[in-house]
């Protein structure tokens, strides 16, 4: 391992010179192959602290798909349905709980997810690796990968695709630097442990929380720790379904992820399930077309002329009432914030998607008015009094 290794350029391509270094010791990375730049260590560093976390709080392996230094989706390793693993289109594959998570972290908004740094908390096996090589991908980074994965990755794009190993030993030092307009700021690292002792602090008059609940609710506050504030996140089952990122105000979080999760839920619509695909449709033509199909927008991908790039034959309309009903089935979705929701609006949209839990920080002036809203829907909410906000 080096001290220092230089870059090709920083966030964009006029920003030179660039580099990552220590100021003491070496670095606690290798990279295995390609060229990762400045905006790929970004999301490989903050992606590797969000699965060892994920992995530390849930003992399962865990999975993040990152975009522009927040999650696009996060996820740990619990066995999919037949359902999720067609619309996430791994069905004709093998999967360890390793690609499990990897599936259900690229899966949940694959619009997103595409071009993503991809971070793994368990060594990259083989079955992980071939997920992978067919997606459009930045990079991995990942504790290590067996021969048979990496020999995989190497021959993704060509030769050059990124794949980072990082030592799962390294600690950083207590305090941290950054450096904006030529003046150095330092603060604390963030290294407040997020568990189920956060969700004992309970205002509503449903005050139960089921297991799968809580551990859907540190998934959320784990991934939002790692999320670029404002931020909002859906959970279910043990992934992120919709992540709110770098939103100035909480309610336009609140309804970024929950459009998020609302996609996600209508894309195991039967009619969007058994869309007649045409032969050898491109990936990201798909995922677009399915977005297009299931929003209001859906006469740009049914019109004549038009549905014929994509289908066999022109698919039915998915109408606003068929939409609504489907979603009204969505139960059970955890929901975390990164700092406390000021109004009851919040609650209003989330339930919307399904939410039935949530933990948040509280203290807001008007906790009563949200409190009264959760009691109005029979959420069960708990104030964390911790605040994750990421910068």
């Amino acid at each position: 391992m080096a001290k220092e290794l230089e870059l090709k350029y920083g966030c964009n391509p006029n920003q030179k010179p660039s580099r990552i270094f220590m100021q003491q010791g070496e670095l606690p990375i290798e990279v295995l192959n390609g060229r990762p730049g400045y905006i790929n260590f970004l999301d490989a560093f903050n992606s590797w602290q969000l699965v060892k976390e994920l992995k530390e709080a849930t003992g399962l392996p865990a999975a993040a798909s990152f975009k522009h230094v927040s999650p696009a989706g996060a996820a740990v390793g619990i066995e999919m349905s037949d359902t999720l693993k067609k619309i996430y289109f791994v069905d004709d594959l093998q999967l360890t709980p390793l690609a499990t998570a990897y599936a259900r972290a690229r899966g949940a908004d694959r619009m997103s997810s595409y071009g993503d740094f991809i971070a793994l908390s368990d060594t990259c096996d083989e079955a992980t690796a071939r997920l992978i090589n067919r997606e459009v991908s930045d990079g991995v980074i990942a504790p290590d990968y067996t021969p048979e994965a990496l020999a995989i990755l190497k021959n993704k794009r060509k030769g050059t695709y990124n794949v980072i190993k990082i030592d799962p030993a390294y600690r950083p030092a207590p305090i941290e630097h950054k450096d904006v307009f030529g003046i150095t700021f330092e603060q604390g690292r963030n290294e407040i442990k997020l568990d189920e002792s956060l969700l004992t602090n309970i205002p509503t008059k449903n005050q139960h929380f089921p297991d799968e609940a809580k551990r859907d609710l540190i998934i959320a506050l784990i991934t939002l720790k790692y999320t670029q504030s404002n931020s909002v996140c859906y959970v279910k089952d043990g992934q992120a379904i919709g992540i709110g990122a770098g939103q100035q105000s909480r309610i336009h979080c609140t309804r970024l992820a929950g459009n998020k999760a609302d996609i996600w839920y209508l894309r195991q619509h039967p009619k969007v399930m058994n869309l007649p695909w045409i032969e050898k449709i491109r990936r990201a033509d798909r995922d677009n077309t399915i977005d297009v199909y299931i929003s209001d927008d859906h006469e740009d991908v049914l019109a004549d002329g038009i549905w014929q790039q994509f289908f066999t034959e022109k698919p039915e309309v998915l109408t606003r009432e068929e939409k609504r009903t489907w979603l009204d089935t969505l139960k059970g979705v955890s929901l975390g914030s990164d700092a406390f929701f000021p109004f009851g609006d919040n609650i209003e949209r989330a339930h919307k998607s399904g939410v039935d839990y949530i933990a948040q920080a509280g203290g807001s002036v008007r906790d009563d008015h949200v409190i009264d809203t959760c009691d109005k829907y029979g959420i069960a909410m708990a104030f964390t009094g911790v605040r994750l906000f990421h910068h």
